[in-house]
């Protein structure tokens, strides 16, 4: 069941709820097309989120996705014992256990720079046109306020899974960052463990 919203529509079923404000141009950067062309996917997925870092604000987003908002979000789970099993993958193995894990979660690193974070910057959510260039996000369910890293980790953790190894640098020349392993660590363990 849906109904009209300015520019579009939005709706709800057992599978989920969307709106739709308006159609954008482009494909998913996981297209069959991007994925034999994993450096113009790598590209648009970087500059299209600086461009989303840089053009929201932050003093007007409602909506908080802090380490510190998503870290007691995982801490009650587990107390309540209604956590879902979670294996670690294999780069965040040496963490140990999850109760380990979550541990170390505990020492939040600094705030690199306040943005309005997407929420799940993988390469699916990040549409790429004909031209190769980014032109919109999708799935932005989780938006809100937090370090700019919590979408960087995820965003070149996600180049390993569609593209393989080695795309992770042209996505943060795309952005205009130096990589910063500690952060990077630490908001892949935050993903794995709290979302």
């Amino acid at each position: 069941m849906g109904s009209e919203v300015r520019g579009g529509a939005e709706g709800a079923d057992e599978a989920g709820s969307w709106i739709i404000t308006h159609g954008l141009p482009g494909h998913a950067a996981v297209d069959d097309r991007w994925k034999h062309d994993p450096g113009t996917a790598v590209r648009a997925i970087g500059s299209g989120l600086r461009a989303l870092h840089d053009a929201l604000p932050v003093a007007d987003c409602p909506f908080g996705w802090s380490a510190e908002t998503r870290l007691e979000s995982a801490r009650s789970r587990v107390a309540a014992g209604s956590a879902a099993p979670v294996v670690l993958p294999e780069d965040l193995q040496h963490f140990g256990t999850v109760e380990e894990a979550l541990g170390v979660l505990y020492d939040i690193p600094p705030v690199d720079r306040l943005v309005v974070c997407h929420g799940d910057a993988c390469a699916p959510n990040t549409l790429v046109g004909d031209d190769g260039a980014w032109t919109g996000h999708v799935d932005l369910g989780s938006l809100g306020v937090a370090d700019r890293w919590a979408d960087l980790a995820v965003a070149t953790w996600s180049t390993r899974w569609n593209y393989g190894p080695g795309w992770e640098e042209p996505l943060f020349e795309a952005y205009g960052v130096e990589p910063d392993p500690e952060r990077i660590m630490y908001y892949r363990l935050l993903s794995e463990l709290c979302d």
